[in-house]
């Protein structure tokens, strides 16, 4: 019999699992588009809808258990407010699974998952402003050296 074997255990306790798809959320809410292995992208697709799907709710106790898996005020803000008004007319389906060959290492199947209808600017924005900061800051300290 196979009663509970529905999501893959990637040889790895459930707290470890738990913490590596909720780190692989953030980073998919965040940029919009990530690279990881093709098993796991497809079972991140199902963490990234329920979320979405908790954001379309809207409602008090669905921004607490977003929060309580996200663990990232600034991802749920994002999803609550960007992503929500974004797939609000749309029944699910809010992920893609695009497969990208093998990695050079261990030969293993490598996948892109993305945001249907994603920000092509979201991903890497973030740095992009922390870099701009960055030598603006370094062009001002210059100024005041001089």
């Amino acid at each position: 019999m196979r009663h509970g074997d529905a999501h893959r255990r990637f040889n790895m306790p459930k707290s470890q699992r738990r913490a590596l798809f909720s780190n692989l959320t953030n980073a998919l809410f965040t940029h919009e588009q990530i690279t990881v292995t093709l098993p796991r992208a497809k079972e991140l697709r199902t963490f990234a809808d329920n979320m979405i799907t908790y954001a379309k709710k809207g409602d008090l106790n669905s921004r607490r258990l977003a929060l309580a898996f996200l663990r990232d005020n600034e991802v749920v803000s994002k999803l609550f407010s960007t992503l929500a008004e974004r797939y609000k007319g749309r029944n699910g389906g809010y992920t893609r699974v695009l497969k990208s060959g093998l990695r050079y290492g261990d030969c293993a199947p490598m996948a892109i998952i993305e945001l249907v209808d994603r920000d092509v600017n979201a991903k890497g924005a973030k740095d992009l402003a922390r870099v701009a900061a960055e030598k603006a800051a370094a062009a001002e300290a210059e100024k005041t050296a001089e």
